[in-house]
This record gives structure tokens, C-alpha cells and sequence, in this order.
């Protein structure tokens, strides 16, 4: 592929200067490279960016989801393919939020199968007409990856139903997951066919494509990448039960913004990345941020909003109007409470008709009076869950209506056939109540498009003959576990699985006063005015821009492998040694200093046993066998246990619990720091401590001669971290007047002598190992 500066040469020439003939459109990139881990100190040998500048051309938005927002039918005359775009989609209107010279790209797979002899042919009419870039999945890889992967595992995990048995989902199948990849992978290729790593934002949606982000951080470092996540994220002790629970945490950590439609679906996520990978985050000035490797992966909490002008515009078609009063001569002198839902068994239908059964039996003056429409839209599935629960709602609906019906009067109505945009907002405008019942779901529009169909539009009004300054009521049930929940305050919130408290509930709705119902939906009206697509896509686009903003200015290596990968992100002033430049260094110098750190550096931190191997051993013995060399091992741990495990090593230094205890060699005696020497307030530290371990299992006290450790890595990670910020209070407090200093570092609280430090430890035996040096050189 060519780069930019290419196409333009050629654009030129076919503009006169060469008779060359006009190519098909093709979307301007520029020629990227992957990038690259290296030894070298430079900066544009590890960026994985683009080798060219960019050319300042307009702004661009890559949109990928599943699906195109586009409609597709072959032609019954020519044989041919018709496109037209899906205007029900959010996603094609999310370029409302964007700036008027912000050119929109979507790519994601077509609802159709293209034979791959036409699929040339379509993917230029598309990129052409629609600026769509469709992914062509192979028949069998898109069966997998989406009715296998993503809804018989995803889905279902995402919305808190595990496969305990055969007829709660299917186990774990490792070919699904395969497909899954390869499928992300093939979305991820199309991207890297079209973008600007140097100016394109990249913003990929839902669960289909979570893996999707680990292939372009791979190819681009420091490319512009946010993730927004349209579904449920379960609690931690759902989610850590998916056996490639790390691979799909990993690939939304390669996003630089991550958003969520709740509070709870962001804490779910953050709860998962600290119990899982061991991150921790923390709120600055309103942002929620998670330190991943040097980078910080920011959270964005914002309820996805409707497009008001596509609403609004249905609202004044002549059919809404005639369909309104035709509703209204049919339910005359009854009070509608309308649902709309998808045909699924976490939507709540059959719930919702348990709850008027109740209410009907409750109130024996409502029957006659109220009636609820429930609008069952074409189930997205066929599964045997499916049938299931559609024969339970047909089955409910049935006896219902015999017992409390009669020959002028059906207190359910079932509508299950494909409703015309025109007909459901009727229903709305109609409707005294809407209820959404719904025992798990991502967001739900239903109950924003009920508040604005309620208000109404003039040109309704006048075809109704109602007058404008006339109130408007509207009056919410909603189930407390769908993501819409937390935005409607004046709603009425119920437990689905309370059929009391919702029968009770649809009542006060029924009953509230018009007063009432008017401030109540005048408040909804406000947020969904105003908390609209264009705002939705508005906001996410600025925090994008805003998490992205010290991308340059960091130095990044890309390490890890596979679906481990990850971005290392450094200080600019971040020099990585060479081994050539410390071999000559060491080399030409006459005498040198090596502290060594033991946890990390002369052991892995997460080896259980603790002493250094035998080539470790030998490595250090060779390094002290050199008397140009003074060798230090500076750490944390007690004397005894540093000269049990390095005794091999006779000229070996040792500064144990910080630099409290020096030994020279081991045949010399060990030095104390005397300006720690106080060490009664560790009589107040201890017993403190003793109630903190008590208090929290898996946790620990390392008791050393110097300092007290509190561990608490063993423990619960939400719990144990809990504690050790309380703890850290706790001591600062009682510790204000004693010379000791309290720190928090991994998985630990440490309280040790104020005048130890690391740092002045090692510079201080550099100074020492000068005098020394210069005493042996004066005796010479």
C-alpha cells in the first residue's frame, strides 16, 4: 500500500501532468510500521508509530462495531447489491456529536452473505457511498465467533448466567475462542488498512471485539484508542470464572479510554483488574485512572443517550397521529401501561404479567380500568431458552385474560409481530406508564424514547388538536438492574423478581396524582434533552482526546507476547542502559561500586523459595573476587536471613533492613546506624497491627529489628487493601510525634526509622567505599 505522499503524487498526475487513469477511491493513511522492542537509546526505534508527518488533513473517527449501520438486499431484477443505511442504529449517528468537518469511518460486518467473488466489487460501493469498510467474515469463522462465542458464552456470562448444567449454556469451548481471535484479528486488519495511527481516533464497541484493541496497540504504540462497552460487566466473582478472563482484561487495558453506562459496570471492571491482574486505580479531579505499566487507562462512566430529531421526526408523520387516535378510541375510558422488550429471558416479560395478575387481584376496582399493552419485539435468537420463554409469556397472558377479561375487556393485550416505528411511538404517546422489567440489561432505551414520545412535538399536537401549553405527564417503572436505572431519579425503581413490589408500584403510577406526574417527567425530559447521542459521543470524543494527550511525551516498548502484549510507557528523560556501554564503563574504570537490590534482582519476587540459586552464587562471587569491585546487596529483609542465604559469598556487602545493618564482608562485624537507635515506638506499632492481622485472614506481621511489616498480599485484594489504607491512617496518627516514618508499597504497610532510607543508604556507602579507596591508594 502506498503512503500518503505517494497518493498525493498520484493524484497530481492524474490531474493532467501523466495520462494515468483515475484509480478507485481508497481512504488516505499513512505507511505504519509495527513496533519494535530494542536495545538501542533512541527515540524512533521503539515507538511503533509512523515514519511520516502527517498532513493535516481533516479530522477522522474510525467507528468499529460488529455491524454496519446499513441495511442490505440483493435485487430481484438486476442480481445486484442494494445498501441503505440502518437509521435505527445509534451508531450512525454518533458523527451528530462530532465536528462538521469530522469525516466518519465504520467497520464492522454486513448482515449479509457476500459471495467472495462480489465482495471487491461491494466493499468499494461501500467505501464509496457510505464510507463503510466491511470485514467479510468467512461463513463458518462469523458462526463461531458470534452465535458461538459471543452468545453462548459472552452474552450469557455478561447478564450473570453461569452453565451450571446442559440447559444454563454451554461449557467452555476453546475453538470458539480461537474464532473469537482470528475474527478481532480480521476487524483489526481492516482498521490498519485505513488509518492515520498519527491523527485517527479509533473507537471500537461492545463485547464482540473486547481482543481487537491488544492487535492495533501491537501494530501502533501510541495510536488513539477508546472502548465502549453496550452490555453488563459482571461482578468479579461471576467474571473470574471465564477461563480467558486475563486475555480479554488485557485487550481493554490497550485502550487509552474504556467507558461504561454505570457506576456499577465500572466497578465491576476496575474490581476485576485488581483482584486478577493486581491494579490499582485512584480518582483524579473527577477521572478514574488505572496505572497499567507505565500508562494510565482512563474510565469513563456516561449513559448512552436517543437521537431527539430522529424521534421527534416520526412524532410529526400523519401516520403517528391517525395511529394515536386510533389507539385512543380503542382503549377509551382505560388507563395504558405499555411494554416494549425483546423476546429474551432477561427481559422480564413474564415478571411484568405476574405483577398485573397481581394487581388485578389486589385492586378488583382497576379491572376494566387499566390494560397492558405489551409490545414483544422479534427475538434476536432461536435457542431453546427462547421457546421457552415465549410459550411461559403466551401461557400467562392467556390466564390472565380469562380470569380478569370479559367480552368488552382484555386486561393483556400481546402484540408479537414486527411494529413500524410510527405504530410504538403511538403506543408512547398514549401510554399513562411505562414499565421496563428487565432482571439484567446493558442500558435499554425504551424508558427515554416513552419520556420523549410523552412530550409530543407541535406539529403532533396541532394534527391532535391539542392545545401546546396543555402539561405533560409520564410516570417510569423500571427494574433497578438495568443501566438507565441510575439516570431516571423521578422513576419508580423496583426489584423485577418482587412481584409484589412491582404490582404496588404499577398502582402508584396508575394513582399518582397529575401534579405529580408532570414535575416527574419534566425532570426526565431535561436529562434526555439534553443527554442526548450527540452529547454521548461528544463527551467520550473529548476524554479520548484528553487520555491521549501525553502520548508523545513519554518514551514506549512494546513487551509480551500473543494476547499478553502491552505497552511500556516511560518518562521522556528514560535511558535504557546498553550492555556494550556498561561492559566499557566497566571495563575503563579502576574501581567500582554494584549495589544490588536482593527481591526482583537477586531472586524473583514471586519465588517462594528465597534464596539465590547456585548461578546466582557464582555470579556474585565472581563479581566479588575482583578487588577493584566493592559488591552491596541494599534490602529490606532481616541480617539473619541475608547471611544465611548469601554465606557462599565472603566478600560479599550487605546492607540489611535499609542500611540499619552494615557488614562489610563476612568476616567483618556488623555496623549499626546509631541515629535509628530509638526504637520504643515500636511498642505502639505492634499491637496495632496485631488487631489489623486479627481483623483481615491472609495477612501477616514481619517482625524485623529495625522496622515492622504488615503483609497483606495473601489476603482478600479488595479487603486487604481496605485495611492498609486504614492501617496507614491509623499509624500516621498515633506515630506524629515518634521518629519513625509509615509507608505503603506492594501488598505492605512498613513502619521503620525515619533516617532510613534507600537512597542515602547507597550514597552513603558510595562515600564510604571512596574513602576507603583513597585510604588503599595513600598506604600504597
Amino acid at each position: 500500500m502506498a503512503s500518503r505522499s505517494c497518493a498525493n503524487f498520484l493524484d497530481l498526475a492524474s490531474g493532467g501532468l501523466l495520462d494515468i487513469p483515475q484509480t478507485p477511491r481508497t481512504l488516505p493513511r499513512v505507511m505504519t510500521v509495527p513496533g519494535i522492542i530494542s536495545d538501542a537509546d533512541g527515540y524512533d526505534s521503539n515507538d511503533g508509530d509512523s515514519d511520516a508527518t502527517s498532513s493535516g488533513s481533516r479530522e477522522r473517527k474510525i467507528i468499529v462495531a460488529n455491524m454496519l449501520p446499513l441495511h442490505a438486499k440483493r435485487d430481484t431484477e438486476t442480481g445486484r447489491w442494494c445498501f441503505s443505511l440502518d437509521e435505527d442504529l445509534l451508531l450512525l449517528h454518533l458523527k451528530d456529536g462530532f465536528s462538521s468537518d469530522t469525516e466518519v469511518i465504520y467497520v464492522g460486518s454486513l448482515k449479509a452473505d457476500i459471495d467472495a467473488s462480489e465482495q471487491e466489487e461491494v466493499a468499494q460501493k461501500l467505501l464509496d457511498d457510505f464510507n463503510c469498510v466491511p470485514t467479510f467474515l468467512p461463513h463458518d469463522l462469523q458462526k463461531k465467533f458470534y452465535l458461538g462465542f459471543c452468545k453462548q458464552h459472552l452474552w450469557p456470562l455478561f447478564h450473570y448466567m453461569l452453565p451450571m448444567c446442559p440447559d444454563h449454556g454451554d461449557r467452555f469451548d476453546r475453538v470458539l475462542w480461537q474464532a473469537y481471535v482470528s475474527a478481532n484479528k480480521i476487524f483489526a486488519d481492516k482498521v490498519m488498512e485505513v488509518i492515520n495511527p498519527d491523527d485517527d481516533c479509533v473507537w471500537v464497541h461492545d463485547y464482540h471485539l473486547m481482543v481487537l484493541p491488544t492487535f492495533l496497540r501491537k501494530r501502533f504504540n501510541r495510536i488513539k484508542l477508546g472502548f465502549f462497552l453496550h452490555s453488563p460487566f459482571p461482578s468479579s466473582e461471576i467474571y473470574r470464572t471465564l477461563p480467558v478472563r486475563d486475555e480479554i482484561l488485557r485487550g481493554l487495558l490497550n485502550c487509552d479510554l474504556i467507558g461504561f453506562h454505570t457506576f456499577d459496570y465500572a466497578r465491576h471492571f476496575l474490581s476485576c483488574c485488581s483482584r486478577m491482574l493486581g491494579l490499582d486505580y485512584e480518582s483524579k479531579r473527577g477521572h478514574i485512572g488505572l496505572d497499567y505499566f507505565g500508562r494510565t487507562v482512563y474510565i469513563k462512566i456516561l449513559p448512552v443517550g436517543v437521537h431527539m430529531g430522529r424521534l421527534e421526526s416520526v412524532l410529526n408523520l400523519p401516520a403517528t397521529a391517525t395511529k394515536i387516535k386510533e389507539i385512543e378510541k380503542q382503549f377509551d375510558g382505560k388507563k395504558l401501561i405499555l411494554g416494549i422488550d425483546d423476546m429474551d429471558i432477561f427481559k422480564g416479560i413474564s415478571l411484568k404479567l405476574l405483577a398485573m395478575e397481581q394487581l388485578l387481584q389486589q385492586h378488583p376496582g382497576m379491572r376494566g380500568k387499566v390494560v397492558l399493552v405489551q409490545i414483544v419485539n422479534p427475538a434476536r435468537g432461536s435457542g431453546k431458552d427462547v421457546q421457552e420463554a415465549k410459550k411461559e409469556t403466551y401461557l400467562t397472558a392467556k390466564r390472565i385474560n380469562e380470569v380478569y377479561g370479559s367480552p368488552n375487556y382484555e386486561p393483556v393485550v400481546l402484540i408479537d409481530r414486527p411494529v413500524p416505528r410510527f405504530e410504538k411511538s403511538a403506543y408512547y404517546a398514549v401510554a399513562e406508564c411505562c414499565i421496563v422489567n428487565a432482571v439484567r440489561d446493558g442500558m435499554n432505551l425504551v424508558p427515554y424514547k416513552y419520556i420523549v414520545c410523552r412530550q409530543g412535538t407541535p406539529i403532533m399536537d396541532e394534527a391532535l388538536g391539542r392545545e401546546r401549553d396543555s402539561p405533560h405527564t409520564s410516570m417510569l417503572v423500571v427494574s433497578e438492574f438495568i443501566g438507565c436505572s441510575p439516570s431516571l431519579s423521578g422513576a419508580i425503581r423496583v426489584n423485577p423478581w418482587d412481584i409484589d413490589a412491582v404490582a404496588d408500584a404499577m398502582t402508584l403510577a396508575i394513582n399518582m396524582r397529575d401534579s405529580e406526574k408532570q414535575l416527574r417527567h419534566e425532570k426526565h425530559y431535561r436529562y434526555v434533552s439534553t443527554h442526548d447521542v450527540a452529547y454521548w459521543a461528544r463527551s467520550f470524543a473529548q476524554d479520548l482526546e484528553r487520555a491521549c494527550r501525553d502520548h508523545y511525551s513519554k518514551r514506549c516498548w512494546g513487551i509480551g507476547l500473543g494476547l499478553g502484549f502491552r505497552v511500556l510507557s516511560l518518562s521522556p528523560s528514560f535511558r535504557r542502559l546498553s550492555i556494550d556501554h556498561i561492559v566499557s564503563a566497566y571495563r575503563k574504570t579502576e574501581r567500582r561500586a554494584i549495589f544490588l537490590d536482593y527481591d526482583g534482582t537477586v531472586v524473583p519476587e514471586t519465588s517462594i523459595i528465597k534464596s539465590p540459586g547456585p548461578e546466582v552464587i557464582s555470579v556474585l562471587k565472581t563479581l566479588c573476587s575482583d578487588p577493584n569491585n566493592t559488591v552491596f546487596i541494599v534490602s529490606g529483609r532481616g541480617r539473619s536471613s541475608l547471611s544465611e542465604w548469601l554465606a557462599p559469598c565472603e566478600m560479599l556487602g550487605i546492607a540489611a533492613e535499609h542500611g540499619y545493618f552494615i557488614r562489610w564482608n563476612k568476616t567483618s562485624e556488623w555496623e549499626t546506624n546509631h541515629l535509628g537507635a530509638d526504637l520504643e515506638w515500636k511498642k505502639i506499632v505492634e499491637p496495632v497491627m496485631r488487631s489489623y492481622t486479627e481483623a483481615t485472614d491472609g495477612s501477616n506481621i514481619e517482625i524485623k529489628e529495625s522496622a515492622l511489616v504488615w503483609h497483606h498480599q495473601d489476603a482478600d485484594p479488595d479487603f486487604g487493601s481496605c485495611q492498609a489504607k486504614e492501617l496507614l491512617d491509623h499509624l500516621e496518627s498515633v506515630l506524629a510525634n515518634e521518629p519513625a516514618v509509615v509507608k505503603r508499597g506492594q501488598h505492605i504497610v512498613e513502619v521503620k526509622p525515619q533516617v532510613l532510607r534507600p537512597s542515602s543508604i547507597s550514597v552513603s556507602l558510595s562515600l564510604s567505599v571512596c574513602v576507603r579507596a583513597r585510604a588503599c591508594k595513600l598506604d600504597d
